[in-house]
């Protein structure tokens, strides 16, 4: 018997956001989805394959996953809590280029790329977690504006989600030019996956 067979056929996919949940849960869940989808369309590659461009532009998966990388980190160490970045960001270059976080991905291994992006998002899920069990959604986090106003734990939740959906749809692009995977997860969506629970 496989590990599908073993799941709870009644549950959702574990990157479905619940129908009808707190506003936290339809965040979370939300934001969790297009993490699956996003790390789905980048998975599975070679060098070769995480370092495929399209036309002029300079984007690449592997590029891409350093950056969501990066942007987990910088949400909830720096933004969140007014922590410093610390490993594996503090030796950086952005001195010398702007899109460090981007071309610098080309020097790493696919290996590499996955378990970086992979356990940012492990740790990004637990900081946010702890927040929210402190505070919720409304309470203030350490990034503030020139006046001195301080945005909410809501607020990064919501430029997550922006963030991954703008990036998502690259992926959605790069990979079906890599490969011709299309579509937004191996299942066939939540439809299909609710039709092979019965």
């Amino acid at each position: 018997m496989s590990d599908a067979d073993d799941q709870d056929r009644t549950a959702p996919p574990p990157w479905e956001p619940p129908l009808a949940g707190t506003e936290a849960e339809q965040l979370l869940g939300a934001l969790d989805r297009l993490r699956w989808t996003f790390r789905w369309k980048a998975g599975d590659l070679d060098d070769s394959g995480l370092r495929h461009r399209l036309g002029a532009s300079s984007l690449t998966l592997g590029g891409l996953l350093k950056h969501l990388a990066w942007v987990e980190d910088h949400t909830t160490r720096e933004k969140l809590a007014g922590e410093s970045l610390g490993a594996p960001w503090e030796h950086d270059g952005w001195e010398d280029d702007e899109d460090w976080e981007l071309t610098s991905a080309a020097l790493d291994t696919p290996a590499e790329l996955y378990a970086l992006y992979d356990a940012t998002v492990e740790r990004s899920r637990s900081r946010v977690a702890a927040a929210l069990a402190e505070g919720g959604l409304d309470q203030p986090v350490h990034l503030s504006d020139e006046h001195g106003n301080r945005a909410s734990l809501r607020r990064l939740l919501c430029d997550l989600v922006e963030e991954y959906g703008r990036h998502t749809g690259h992926a959605d692009l790069l990979r079906e030019a890599v490969d011709g995977r299309v579509g937004e997860d191996p299942t066939g969506g939540p439809e299909i996956a609710a039709h092979r629970r019965r």
